[in-house]
């Protein structure tokens, strides 16, 4: 049976956990983790270095609390959402009743790529809810934006507060609502450049050759491999799913590559495109979940012109560090010597 706030409800307990404090943090965590060993159910804390630690140091010894540790819990969204789909299944297959976990994403995930772990904290209410979970998903107050925690009330049913509350968010927003959201897409800082490449209406194979000549700057090789494959699919998604013209361009800079895919149809009609595995055959499925597995962040947006589609592979743009770019045809940026095809328009 279920214990907690979960009890006689099936599915995923959502909550979300913002504390201002190192001791309202624990005054929270160890008595969901210590109840949840009690109990018997598997509980498991995913938390960053710092706060992991605080959490391990606040805990009795060999206290069951089972830790996932390691940068790829929270690499990517969609390897989160793969991650934690197979242990939950694996648990309950096991006998599970209940599953209890305590998680965050990465600090740099709360800067200029958060666009994407907001569309991953609404996606998994539908995610996860083919199982007895029951998670808090940690924020510090006193270094996360007030616009990430605006997100994270309409993102999470639930609140957990320090004196073992459980309270429903009022800024909650059903996740196919929030999903449909047209979240603005601020450019990087390297499409203040003119693009290395700039192809109208390229075949997957004309846009790979041509990403493949822009080079991979000082990307690992698999990284560029996995970039390439990125854009293909991209390209790909929009000769049959979306209206001509297709835009391709690329930029790049030392630490990364960035390339935006635009069309002029509305985009996928699936809120959850990308983010969950494909199951129904919905168009541009298939691409945009191996894209969100392939790049370093993926956003978009609609306007008026119509659907934009940004992959990042590298290091995404942190706040208050300097660009360094050169405009093309400077030997010293990857790419500068790529031949454009350039079409008309000025979208990002």
């Amino acid at each position: 049976m279920r214990t907690g706030p979960a009890v006689g409800r099936s599915g995923y307990f959502h909550e979300a956990l913002c504390y201002a404090s190192d001791e309202e943090l624990l005054a929270v965590t160890v008595p969901f983790l210590l109840d949840g060993v009690a109990a018997g159910e598997p509980t498991f804390v995913a938390l960053g270095e710092r706060t992991g630690g605080l959490v391990r140091s606040a805990l009795p010894a060999d206290s069951g609390v089972q830790f996932l540790t390691g940068t790829g819990v929270y690499a990517r969204p969609t390897a989160a959402i793969r991650m934690y789909r197979k242990l939950l299944a694996d648990l309950v297959a096991d006998g599970a009743e209940q599953i209890r976990i305590i998680g965050e994403v990465p600090l740099p995930s709360l800067g200029p790529t958060w666009d994407w772990w907001a569309r991953y904290e609404a996606a998994i209410n539908r995610a996860y809810d083919d199982w007895p979970l029951w998670s808090m998903c940690a924020y510090d107050t006193r270094i996360t934006p007030a616009e990430v925690l605006a997100d994270v009330a309409a993102t999470h049913p639930h609140f957990a507060t320090a004196d073992q509350g459980h309270l429903p968010s009022p800024g909650f927003l059903p996740p196919e609502t929030f999903l449909r959201g047209n979240r603005p897409m601020p450019p990087d800082p390297i499409q203040a450049y003119p693009p290395v490449l700039e192809l109208t209406d390229p075949t997957a194979a004309q846009a790979r050759s041509a990403v493949h000549r822009a080079g991979p700057g000082q990307l690992p090789a698999e990284d560029f491999d996995d970039f390439v494959i990125a854009v293909s699919e991209i390209v790909t998604n929009g000769l049959r799913h979306g209206s001509p013209p297709v835009r391709l361009r690329l930029w790049t800079a030392p630490d990364r590559i960035v390339a935006t895919v635009s069309d002029t149809g509305k985009g996928p009609e699936d809120p959850y495109a990308g983010l969950l595995p494909p199951t129904d055959g919905k168009p541009g499925g298939l691409g945009l979940w191996i894209t969100h597995q392939s790049c370093n962040h993926v956003t978009h947006y609609r306007d008026a012109e119509g659907f934009t589609l940004r992959l990042t592979a590298g290091q995404p743009p942190v706040p208050g560090m300097a660009v360094h770019a050169e405009p093309p045809g400077d030997d010293s940026r990857p790419g500068g010597s790529v031949d454009q095809q350039v079409s008309s328009g000025t979208r990002p």
